[in-house]
């Protein structure tokens, strides 16, 4: 009786942003055919006319891609909606192949070899690709945001540096270097010549104009004794440093309006995936938009103990001679992973002051439990790590609203 593996044949592909690299074998992992292909659309119907070459009858290919959602993602929807079978490859299990040879290689055509020796492999534990446009869309957005405020990071960052130079004193002019007040007034003023050229009057009313109304004439005196008791900063080519002043307050501006902007769109996709993640305190827009787009269709997780184990909170076993503990994994998505830890976070807090509000009373008195029972500060919070996978994962199953039970309510269940 014959294997179902031999009724396949198993395409490998190596991606790359301007070309991919097929490589095809049998069940008996021989090489059938290489082929090297552009990427764009026009060029992977004769990926597919290449394949069915060496498709002898009775026989259907499976083609294995490492990344669906980056280089390979044109190529996987292509072939998703041409009704072949795609498998996605972690990119893990093509490198452990890979060095697992006593002579290693690097070479498109290698890889491509790996990869189809692990899609053989491991057929049946290997997931079927499933691009769709939605969760892509969204994790575009998110990586567009991300990426402006790490620019605006650092451009705060160039702000401190420059203001050092011209206003020895300017911690203490304003809370934030980049309020609104703050940013008018390094604009108007880059350095401390041009503010001394006013009274108190004047740039206490521009100020007010700038904050609406929450800069006081106090607050203009105490810039102006401040400016006098840092002494003279100017120097030649003062111009070109006041010049780059202004140009950081401007692309400052202008990172939070794009900022705006996407946060904007981002409210508009996440309506379209009916989930109600916002509703649980700590989960904001972009939070939501970052779980959804690493998480993708809810469905391909058949309970939340998968889903834990992809963003690597579930324990790994290790053992030997029948000996062994639980440790915490460093594996599984690391991106997906680290929002966890930081709405875990979230949830435990406790508000400073004499207060001292709990943000999630049931969470904390969940995680405080954990310390009592001897786990560490770590364990304890992956243990509440664990807990949010639960419900983050029933809430997208379902399409629910959380609701928090009151601390009474969990004791008394």
């Amino acid at each position: 009786m014959s294997h179902y593996k031999q009724y396949h044949i198993y395409v490998g592909l190596d991606l790359h942003k301007a070309h991919h690299t097929a490589v095809i074998i049998n069940c008996w992992n021989e090489r059938l055919g290489e082929i090297q292909i552009e990427n764009k659309p026009s060029a992977f119907d004769n990926l597919m006319k290449f394949v069915k070459k060496h498709t002898a009858k009775g026989l259907t290919p499976v083609y294995g891609l490492e990344d669906t959602g980056g280089n390979g993602r044109a190529l996987a929807v292509h072939l998703v909606e041409k009704k072949q079978i795609v498998k996605e490859v972690n990119s893990a299990l093509s490198y452990s192949e890979r060095m697992s040879h006593a002579t290693t290689q690097k070479s498109d055509s290698w890889d491509a070899f790996c990869i189809a020796k692990v899609l053989l492999a491991r057929l049946d534990e290997l997931p079927d690709a499933n691009p769709q446009d939605l969760y892509w869309t969204l994790g575009q957005l998110v990586a567009r945001r991300n990426a402006i405020v790490k620019h605006a990071s650092g451009l705060k960052n160039q702000m401190h540096q420059q203001l050092s130079y011209h206003y020895p004193s300017y911690k203490k002019f304003f809370c934030d270097i980049d309020g609104k007040a703050a940013l008018a007034f390094w604009e108007k003023y880059p350095a401390p010549h041009q503010a001394l050229t006013v009274g108190v009057d004047e740039l206490a009313e521009y100020l007010r104009e700038a904050s609406h109304n929450t800069c006081s004439t106090r607050k203009a005196e105490e810039i102006l004794e401040l400016v006098k008791q840092d002494g003279e900063t100017k120097r030649n080519f003062q111009e070109y440093r006041d010049f780059l002043t202004v140009n950081m307050v401007k692309d400052m501006r202008r990172s939070r309006e794009l900022i705006k902007q996407i946060e904007e769109q981002l409210r508009v996709v996440l309506a379209e995936t009916d989930y109600r993640l916002e509703s649980m305190d700590g989960i904001s827009t972009v939070t939501a938009a970052e779980l959804i787009a690493e998480i993708g269709d809810i469905r391909r997780f058949s309970n939340a103990d998968k889903l834990a184990r992809f963003a690597g909170i579930a324990p790994v076993r290790f053992s030997s001679g029948g000996k062994g503990k639980d440790q915490a994994s460093g594996q599984g998505n690391r991106v997906l992973n680290a929002i966890f830890h930081n709405l875990a976070v979230q949830q435990i807090q406790v508000a400073k002051g004499k207060n001292k509000t709990l943000r999630n009373p049931l969470f904390y008195e969940f995680y405080r439990r954990k310390l009592a029972e001897g786990k560490t500060k770590k364990q304890a919070l992956i243990c509440v790590m664990r807990r949010l996978v639960n419900i983050i994962y029933s809430m997208m199953k379902h399409k629910t609203e959380y609701r928090a039970a009151s601390l009474t309510e969990r004791q008394a269940s």
